[in-house]
């Protein structure tokens, strides 16, 4: 009976693949998710100005 396991360390070109896809994968788990926290904060704070401006000026 055979093993149907195939070692990518027996052939070169197999085992880069193999090595190649395990760092896709990393860089994929690494990465950041974004935060919508920085458009909400800078649209608060346009809000606000536009607000304290129309304020002064209706005075």
């Amino acid at each position: 009976m055979s093993d149907q396991h195939i070692d990518p360390a027996g052939n070169t070109q197999a085992f880069r693949a193999f090595a190649h896809a395990r760092e896709q994968e990393q860089q994929a788990a690494a990465k950041p998710k974004k935060s919508p926290l920085l458009p909400i904060i800078a649209v608060v704070a346009a809000i606000a100005i536009i607000g304290i401006a129309a304020f002064l000026l209706l005075q």
